[in-house]
């Protein structure tokens, strides 16, 4: 089966090329470290190698604390992050700087996982979230090479889809050196798959704390935006949902509202702002103001947003704590149309009640607990938004209750980071590296 599915990749191999220059037109990004996607790194280290994949900008932002943690407890060692998108790279930089090497993960080929292994000989590593790629984990199971899936989720959906391998699947899954779901129902997904001995840690998004620079980024936004106009805030959102907003704008009996839009992708920037201009809405984008990409800079007072002003556009990036903390009330993106949702957790953390549409699948847990604690409400359409917005900031003894139970919400799912370090710290005990590598050609 693994042979199969590797003789489909090398099929697959010219559209991969041709993805790359697809997306390289909105983000160049993906032209440049095309052969770390290969397993070709320039990268030097001399030190014991810890290493975590993260795919994109929300994993990435989930492994902070355990990041942190791992840094201080282990200095003798590197910590190397391994990314698939540019965005979630970026956003490695920026919360890690150089105390961590980054670097592309490859392409699911036996070459190139090998080339990566070869290269940076990891102690152990760790997959965040639904990471299942066959030849990376059969290739650290014949190195050796303790592989652990951390925060693991596994959809409904999702489970189906491995659930058309069986075989494969199961025979993947039990070379994981360990699995650690976030909830008990992905935990019963996972083992009805294959997977032996998964245990339920939580999820490390609830572990996060607010940067104290974004909480300050966000006050003087909300000086900016206006401190007497109401600010709902669109998080996250994917195509197609800008439109049904920019309906629901009209619809709104609020007075001095502000609706700051912040498309998921940073490539939807310039579509989002086009589809503003089509429809003749007063905007502002975020990058024109005049404290755009600045650190925080105290008593500085800088421009106000014009009280004409219907929508901000928040084109920037690594700013959604500081969005969450200028606004009354938020928005979660994906969850209107079905894309599965988004992180709600930032939101509650900084205070910041919530709604979510009907599709939040990829968050399901998490949703059921913010609704449960009255720190999120879902709804099933735009309708239901522009009713439970309009309700909210008309009820503002309501609205500040919310704000409350959000911490608690978050203050008591805490935990996930300290599970994490110990099984890291199990299975970097026990991890022996061997002196060499076999060849691609074994993954067979």
């Amino acid at each position: 089966m693994i042979f199969l599915y590797t003789l489909v990749l090398w099929l697959l191999l010219p559209y991969i090329f041709l993805r790359l220059i697809w997306r390289a037109r909105k983000q160049p990004e993906y032209l440049r470290h095309i052969g770390e996607r290969f397993g070709f790194y320039s990268i030097r280290n001399d030190k014991p190698v810890i290493w975590l994949h993260a795919v994109s900008v929300g994993e990435t932002r989930a492994t902070q604390t355990l990041v942190t943690r791992l840094i201080a407890s282990y200095p003798l060692h590197q910590i190397l992050l391994t990314h698939t998108t540019p965005t979630g790279r970026a956003a490695s930089e920026q919360l890690y700087g150089d105390s961590v090497l980054r670097v592309y993960l490859p392409y699911d080929y036996p070459f190139a996982v090998y080339g990566f292994l070869r290269h940076f000989r990891p102690q152990l590593g760790v997959l965040m979230e639904t990471e299942i790629w066959f030849n990376l984990i059969h290739a650290c199971h014949m190195t050796r090479t303790p592989l652990l899936l951390l925060n693991a989720r596994m959809s409904e959906k999702s489970a189906r889809g491995y659930a058309r391998f069986t075989r494969l699947t199961r025979n993947t899954l039990i070379k994981l050196a360990a699995v650690a779901a976030q909830t008990a129902a992905d935990a019963a997904r996972l083992t009805s798959l294959g997977t032996k001995n998964v245990t339920v840690m939580g999820n490390l998004k609830f572990d996060i704390e607010p940067p104290s620079a974004m909480l300050e980024l966000g006050k003087q936004l909300r000086e900016q935006f206006g401190t007497t106009r109401k600010i709902f805030l669109a998080a996250s959102t994917r195509e197609g949902e800008e439109i049904l907003l920019l309906e629901a704008l009209q619809k709104f009996h609020i007075a001095d509202l502000l609706l700051v839009i912040v498309p998921r992708h940073p490539q939807r920037f310039t579509t989002v702002a086009n589809l503003l201009e089509q429809r003749r809405i007063s905007f502002q984008r975020r990058s024109k103001m005049s404290n755009a990409g600045k650190p925080y800079s105290g008593g500085l007072q800088y421009q106000m947003v014009p009280l004409e002003i219907q929508v901000l556009l928040g084109d920037s990036m690594s700013e959604m704590f500081a969005y969450y903390a200028a606004a009354d009330l938020a928005f979660i993106g994906g969850s209107l149309l079905p894309f599965g949702g988004q992180n709600l957790i930032e939101a509650c953390a900084v205070g910041t009640p919530v709604l979510v549409g009907p599709h939040m699948y990829n968050f399901d847990e998490a949703t059921r607990l913010a609704v449960s604690a009255g720190a999120a409400i879902q709804v099933s359409d735009v309708a239901g938004l522009v009713s439970e917005t309009q309700r909210l900031f008309h009820d503002s003894i309501r609205l500040n209750g919310m704000r409350h139970q959000c911490i608690e919400f978050v203050e008591s799912n805490r935990g996930a980071t300290e599970i994490s370090l110990q099984l890291v710290k199990q299975h970097l005990a026990i991890s022996t590296h061997p002196d060499s590598l076999p060849p691609a050609r074994s993954s067979r």
